[in-house]
């Protein structure tokens, strides 16, 4: 498998080093397993903890502090934040701060999160030890900031994570915290991180969201149903993940169980136009969409290979004037002057049902795609006209 080789991140030459230590010390605390050994109740302990600490960060960090997609009471919303900071993963304020931005800014230069445009090791964990993101914006989060005692445990983040792990020695001796706290916390990390990564990389994207979230099975049974992660992000107020019967989520299955029982309410369900991938897009994600498709046209290439066959021609002269007037007239002129080297419409829809999956605005995307394609040739062939070039004037 190869990963995208994009430009480097500016917070990528400013990364702390020393506060990569803890991080590192926790993957090599793992090894201390060759000297201490382990037995079948280690892995039992092992396994309990994942699973529990895995539930509330994607039950309580995710789907409850970033999302409110459902309500539960001042205790339990702190029993949730307390729990899932025992995994190390920062405060549940702070986290769900730095998700509200990954969707605003989803595979945008904006998203430290994103692997195509970061690279994967840095949208895995690099990004956590760049000063500029060991601060959360947490105006993102006033609706929880109003709560002091979850503004305390933000600020002593590690508490959790140390009354845990020194409660796992007690009863569990060497072994127990090794193998029971340090391996099933390394876990929980790369497991929680392959979301941002790896799901933004390998399996399907079943609706159009204007970036590169895909639906991961194998992601989803690890993480407990955030794997179904397109789904998440054509549709984010969803306590349920796995929209289909098949899709399992575990997660939400515990949060069915617990709103039996009246300790949450309220979860929200994607309505059935949602499942069926006929709901509304907006402006801004068919205008994204359309961009991804057209920058996968080798757009320097076409316009090499028409310069290189009409630039000493009358026509590319003429093509000159029509840039300067209109851009509407531009592009026929194009068209009509070299119509085997342009991309064509059918080309264009034909690659975007290859990249993701088909939706009511294939058209919209594809046309306006095509537009897009058209208008970065023509800025490649004449560098000295104006940017923007003018849009084509409306007739009356």
């Amino acid at each position: 498998m190869s990963f995208p080789n994009p430009v480097r991140h500016a917070d990528e030459t400013d990364i702390i080093y020393p506060a990569v230590i803890p991080f590192a010390l926790v993957h090599l605390a793992c090894f201390a397993v060759i000297w201490t050994g382990f037995q079948a109740s280690d892995l039992m302990l092992c396994g309990v903890l994942y699973a529990i600490r895995m539930f509330t960060i994607t039950g309580g960090y995710h789907r409850y502090f970033s999302h409110r997609s459902f309500k539960t009471s001042r205790i339990f919303q702190f029993l949730l934040a307390f729990v899932a900071q025992s995994s190390a993963q920062q405060g549940a304020l702070w986290w769900a701060a730095h998700h509200r931005k990954h969707h605003k800014y989803s595979d945008t230069p904006q998203d430290v999160h994103s692997p195509l445009q970061h690279g994967f090791w840095f949208a895995h964990f690099g990004w956590i030890f760049s000063p500029t993101q060991s601060e959360a914006d947490y105006n993102l989060i006033k609706d929880f900031m109003k709560f002091p005692e979850l503004v305390w445990l933000n600020k002593y983040k590690h508490v959790p994570a140390v009354l845990l792990g020194v409660g796992v020695w007690l009863v569990s001796g060497w072994s127990g915290l090794v193998v029971g706290f340090f391996i099933s916390t390394m876990l929980l990390f790369h497991c929680t991180f392959a979301i941002n990564s790896l799901a933004h990389l390998i399996g399907r994207q079943s609706y159009v969201t204007g970036d590169d979230s895909r639906n991961n099975w194998f992601l989803a049974l690890i993480t407990f149903g955030e794997g179904w992660h397109n789904n998440h992000h054509y549709f984010q107020s969803s306590t349920r993940q796995g929209f289909h019967w098949w899709q399992i989520d575990f997660t939400y299955y515990v949060l069915k169980l617990l709103a039996f029982f009246r300790i949450v309410w309220d979860l929200h369900a994607p309505p059935a136009t949602v499942v069926q991938g006929i709901r509304g897009i907006p402006r801004d994600v068919i205008e994204r969409v359309a961009q991804r498709l057209a920058t996968s046209f080798p757009i320097e290439t076409i316009s090499a290979q028409i310069r290189h066959a009409w630039a000493l021609t009358p026509r590319f002269g003429e093509l000159r004037q029509q840039v300067r007037e209109s851009r509407s007239a531009a592009h026929a002129f194009l068209a009509e002057m070299c119509p085997a080297d342009l991309p064509t419409i059918a080309s264009l829809k034909h690659h975007a049902q290859e990249m993701f999956a088909h939706s009511q605005y294939m058209d919209l995307i594809v046309v306006r795609a095509h537009e897009i394609v058209v208008d970065a040739i023509l800025k490649h062939l004449f560098h000295d006209l104006p940017s923007p070039i003018p849009q084509a004037r409306h007739q009356s």
